[in-house]
């Protein structure tokens, strides 16, 4: 970690750079090392896997579920299976048995997936890759950073990667391997009130156990909010937590808790307030709000990964409806503000996404990454666990769209069809739905907040690729287009330029392009627009219809 920084996002990925930043700045981060993302293309380009890859993916309908499970299968299971290159196998094993703390044999770790991927704009990869803990020796350090490779694979990636037109082969994953933290409590932490923007407080999470129970939201965690100016604590909130992940031997269980047991504060004054120093500091450093992961061991708090917080600055508003006339029917915690009607659908599983259609309240015990193509089409979400630094909380921020979480009872509560309207301001749950003249109140509120402008000193410009985005992106407060790029509409064409002219269809291509082209100039006139022009690589252009004849084989 202390040979990277956050400029190494390329080599190390996003998580890996802020370990190397934070273990470089003398945050307290546990030792580790990372295997980079040259590490994963040199495994690629030593054995046969890029063609094995490429063969499953080149006709694949992304669409076709049955389809689409059985190429991950074939790749993940091609990956995991595939001999270890013995110059790359020796440089973890050494890095490994450096790890060795004296008293133990081997370092117990957790091995963790950082994507890469450079100069893709709006590329999010949370949450699709893997996270492996308690892994122990170094023959299953080795399997694990395989696993981490095929998690590359899951339908879930290929199927964003695909649909978002991203080459399969650009984006890489980095795997940081760092010393297990045996967590007596775990959390999350915000800089900023991740539901109201407040920048003056900080927001803490905390569970009993092991960290992943409260990223997938499986528990409802303890709240506690610090007035940073202050550094007084503002607010506790003391959750009853059912169960606890904790280590057993060289792997996990997952054990009830007593109500007496979960029931009790998870954090003491004096970690609260640290953990609050360190969230300063971190803010700070980064000159931005960062969601931090934390963990406990004994007396030791560790830092085990920080990122900016995606949401700061959105602004999102309730409009001025009097709701204390409705009937409230269910409360929870609120995790993104908002007022939306809709009929339930609930989710026993990823498996039923199917069932959400556009404008549906999607509800369910708690939300991972699978969930996601639901959560696009729905109007509001309900969990009955996790609380406001769940993945349902943080997907629905990033989506715009209410979400109330940590509502015990909801599956009792919000039977299937019924018409209901989600607060997510509050964290109320009204029975029926909203009038025509409240929905009309509320898109009004809506345009009335859009108008908020800040004056800057410079000029402010949007990056575009997306032909389909422009209307939207002309609409927020940008002076024009400062590069418009052509890569995604020529993809678009799918056709190489070249077998184009040949076919003297040339007119087709420019007809197409040119009227792409106006669609960004109508939507931002008379704010100028920057095209940049192509600058395909040939390896890209080679993909294209007809590319073979004109563009040489070179990486």
């Amino acid at each position: 970690f202390k040979d990277v920084d956050k400029e190494d996002g390329a080599i190390v990925g996003g998580k890996g750079a802020n370990l190397g930043e934070m273990t470089q700045n003398g945050f307290p981060v546990p030792p580790g090392f990372i295997v980079t993302a040259q590490a994963y293309y040199a495994f690629l380009d030593a054995t046969d896997l890029r063609s094995v890859i490429k063969s499953q993916l080149d006709h694949l309908d992304v669409n076709d579920n049955v389809a689409l499970e059985k190429a991950s299968k074939h790749i993940s299971a091609a990956i995991v299976k595939c001999p270890f290159p013995k110059e790359i196998s020796d440089l973890i094993v050494k890095s490994y048995f450096k790890m060795d703390r004296g008293f133990l044999k081997h370092a117990m770790v957790a091995v963790r997936s950082s994507a890469t991927a450079e100069d893709l704009p709006g590329a999010s990869f949370a949450g699709q890759q893997e996270t492996y803990l308690n892994v122990y020796g170094e023959a299953s350090l080795l399997e694990k950073v395989r696993e981490c490779w095929a998690s590359l694979f899951t339908p879930r990636a290929i199927f964003y990667r695909q649909t978002n037109k991203f080459d399969h082969f650009q984006v890489g994953i980095a795997v940081p391997v760092k010393r297990m933290v045996e967590s007596d409590q775990s959390g999350i932490m915000f800089t900023i009130d991740p539901v109201t923007n407040n920048k003056n407080t900080i927001m803490i999470e905390a569970i009993f156990g092991l960290g992943e129970m409260i990223v997938q939201g499986m528990v409802t965690p303890d709240h506690y909010e610090v007035d940073k100016t202050t550094g007084e604590i503002t607010k506790k909130v003391v959750n009853v937590q059912e169960k606890i992940m904790r280590m057993k031997g060289r792997g996990n269980e997952v054990v009830a808790l007593s109500p007496t047991a979960g029931g009790k504060q998870k954090l003491t004054t004096e970690h609260i307030l640290k953990l609050a120093d360190l969230a300063k500091k971190l803010e700070k450093h980064y000159y931005f709000p960062q969601d931090s992961e934390w963990a406990i061991e004994g007396k030791d708090v560790f830092l085990v990964q920080t990122r900016p917080v995606t949401t700061a600055g959105k602004k999102m508003t309730t409009a001025a409806i009097d709701t204390s006339k409705k009937e409230v029917i269910l409360k929870g915690d609120p995790a993104s503000p908002g007022l939306a009607s809709g009929v339930v659908k609930y989710l026993e599983s990823a498996k039923e996404v199917g069932k959400i259609v556009v404008g549906d309240i999607l509800v369910a015990e708690q939300t991972n990454p699978d969930y996601v193509p639901a959560m696009k089409k729905a109007s509001a979400i309900v969990t009955e666990r996790g609380g406001r630094t769940s993945h349902a909380a943080i997907v629905s921020r990033e989506l715009g769209i209410p979400a109330i979480v940590g509502a015990a009872g909801a599956k009792k509560v919000l039977k299937d069809k019924l018409l209901i309207t989600v607060n997510g301001a509050v964290g109320e749950v009204y029975k029926g739905g909203l009038s025509d003249s409240e929905k009309a109140t509320i898109e009004k509120s809506k345009e009335n907040h859009s108008a908020d402008h800040i004056k800057t000193a410079t000029k402010v410009y949007v990056n575009l690729a997306e032909p389909e985005l422009a209307a939207h992106m002309a609409k927020r407060h940008v002076d024009g287009v400062g590069l418009l790029r052509a890569e995604f509409m020529i993809a678009g064409i799918g056709t190489h330029p070249r077998k184009l002219i040949q076919e003297k269809k040339q007119d087709f291509f420019i007809k197409t392009l040119r009227d792409d082209l106006a669609k960004f100039a109508k939507a931002f006139s008379p704010r100028p627009v920057i095209y940049r022009t192509t600058d395909f690589k040939t390896n890209e252009y080679r993909d294209l219809k007809g590319g073979a004849a004109f563009e040489p084989v070179e990486p």
